[in-house]
């Protein structure tokens, strides 16, 4: 019988910690610590709203609303992006690869002490299909149904082998039907959440909000009794990570070695962990003149990754040429593309422009009467401005191309990228799984330009692509999986729908003086970034209080 079937294997830690007052600091401040971890958050703003209707249409959120609310799967990122279950104790699919039955984990209680039982998941899951504005997960399923107390059947149109990672998706988690069934889901806030997860709101305030564990959450017990989440920015949680005012915060900190690990090596760490995907230069490719491949490849060997990566502080992170990040995808890349480094290929760049037909004439495109000049849109506000320089120079060394910069407030960058209002775009692509890095060139997401698109903001529509994405969903094991994901790879290579620059990190800062037991990048089953929902969980359950 041919199946799917992911078993549970996600062993939690249960330690139970005796909370003695023996680190650092005064006897009050130690004993304080040893109950409370200091979350720094520098990348959600200065304020905060009391706002954890995380299916609702507000943009403005709680933060960390993923350790209260959890989803049915998570992606181990350890082991290849895969999915696995998390609430779910295994999840497995037909022989035909359209209906998938989830069994759920049984000892699993909402924080007000009602158990989680399948009306719960028929409910959450229903939620993106009766109410499509809900659909934040991009869910593909068509039908839910309860089989019994703890298991719930979910049905696709087609074979579906590769789209599990809806379910681990933060904006598909499973909530009580018991309290969201009343509520107005387009006003509600939510302020007093009740969820499945570790922790409930202790206290709120627009600056720092505390969370307070549980102590029947069904994965162990938390060691710590407050998470404490600090409106914070990049440059004050430095300081703060210095004083260890904060134990923990998400900051890309360029000298972080001289400036933070070296001042106490034992306790500071500065860490990276390949996300599986890149930031990517992206093509309007349905427009001339980049719809013509020879375009894109010229353009594409004329981008110096490795000058980029230094501007940025992360050398020796350019991208492969397949969009994969070798960390996690080694095993699924082609043999050829393996640890491959685009590097500018003058000859080759020249070579691809002449057989697109264009010739460059006063740094315009021109080719059959019509003339182009070209612009690069990116967003102003990571300050893009010189990593697009550098490509627009090389452009210009290598073909004599001058291409106008065009830098826009991420917001408004981030409707022309939707709507198809640029040329050359820098955005970010990958996904679990090596479908899921390429399962957004698919033609089905295809809008017309002027028309907002969720995904394929390239326009990229090719019928090979179909297939292989098509029969990649209906793989049901790994090689056949594999050898499609390979196919893809030389598409994405040989027809350049998108041209990877350098790969993307999560960068993890932690001042390890009151708690320790942190992974590490070359010891890690679960990524200790502070907002991955049950990679946060198990990178919690897993710490200790220093002694």
């Amino acid at each position: 019988m041919r199946t799917s079937r992911i078993a549970a294997t996600a062993a939690l830690a249960t330690a139970a910690l005796a909370l003695a007052a023996c680190s650092p600091g005064t006897a009050t401040s130690t004993a304080a610590r040893a109950e409370t971890l200091i979350y720094g958050k520098s990348d959600g703003g200065t304020t905060y709203v009391r706002n954890y209707n995380v299916l609702g249409p507000a943009t403005e959120k709680a933060p960390n609303a993923e350790l209260i609310y959890e989803p049915l799967a998570r992606i181990d990122y350890s082991n290849g992006a895969v999915v696995e279950p998390w609430l779910a104790e295994s999840m497995q699919f037909d022989e035909a690869g359209t209906a998938l039955t989830i069994e759920l984990r049984s000892d699993v209680t909402f924080s007000d002490g009602e158990a989680m039982d399948a009306d719960d998941v028929v409910y959450s899951l229903s939620l993106p299909l009766e109410r499509p504005e809900l659909n934040l997960a991009g869910v593909t399923y068509e039908a839910v149904s309860r089989v019994d107390d703890d298991t719930v059947q979910v049905d696709f149109a087609e074979p579906s082998f590769a789209a599990l990672n809806q379910f681990a998706s933060s904006s598909l988690p499973v909530v009580p039907e018991h309290i969201w069934r009343d509520q107005d889901l387009m006003s509600w806030t939510n302020p007093d959440p009740v969820g499945t997860g570790p922790f409930t709101v202790d206290a709120f305030a627009a600056q720092q909000v505390t969370l307070k564990a549980r102590d029947d959450y069904w994965g162990g017990q938390v060691p710590m009794t407050y998470l404490k989440v600090l409106a914070t920015n990049v440059e004050a949680v430095k300081a703060q990570l210095l004083r260890g005012d904060v134990d923990w915060a998400p900051a890309s900190w360029a000298g972080a070695e001289e400036e933070f690990v070296a001042q106490n090596p034992e306790t500071n760490l500065y860490q990276l962990y390949a996300t599986g995907g890149a930031y990517s230069m992206m093509y309007n490719t349905a427009q001339a003149p980049f719809d013509n491949a020879d375009l894109r490849r010229a353009l594409a060997l004329s981008i110096p990754r490795s000058d980029i990566t230094a501007t940025l502080n992360r050398p020796g992170t350019e991208a492969g040429p397949t969009g994969l990040v070798d960390q996690i995808y080694a095993d699924w890349i082609a043999p050829e593309y393996r640890g491959a480094v685009q590097d500018v290929d003058a000859a080759a760049a020249q070579a691809a422009l002449a057989v697109s037909g264009f010739t460059v004439v006063d740094g315009a495109l021109e080719k059959d009467g019509q003339r182009y000049s070209p612009r690069l849109s990116f967003n102003q506000d990571f300050g893009w401005n010189a990593y697009a320089d550098i490509m627009i120079n090389s452009w210009k060394s290598v073909l004599g191309l001058s291409v106008a910069p065009a830098g826009a407030p991420g917001a408004a960058l981030y409707d022309q990228q939707k709507t198809g209002d640029f040329d050359l775009t820098i955005a970010t692509t990958g996904g679990a799984g090596v479908y899921g890095v390429y399962g957004f060139l698919d033609s089905r997401y295809v809008e017309p330009l002027g028309t907002a698109a969720a995904t394929n903001i390239g326009r990229w529509n090719d019928p090979e692509t179909d297939r292989i994405l098509s029969d990649m969903t209906r793989a049901a094991d790994e090689d056949t999986l594999r050898s499609l994901g390979q196919e893809m790879q030389r598409i994405v290579v040989d027809e350049v729908p998108f041209s990877p620059l350098y790969n993307s990190y999560w960068f993890v800062d932690v001042n390890a003086t009151y708690w320790t037991g942190w992974p590490t990048p070359d010891d890690f089953d679960a990524v200790p970034f502070p907002s991955l929902g049950p990679d946060t969980v198990r990178t919690l359950l897993s710490l200790k209080p220093a002694s």
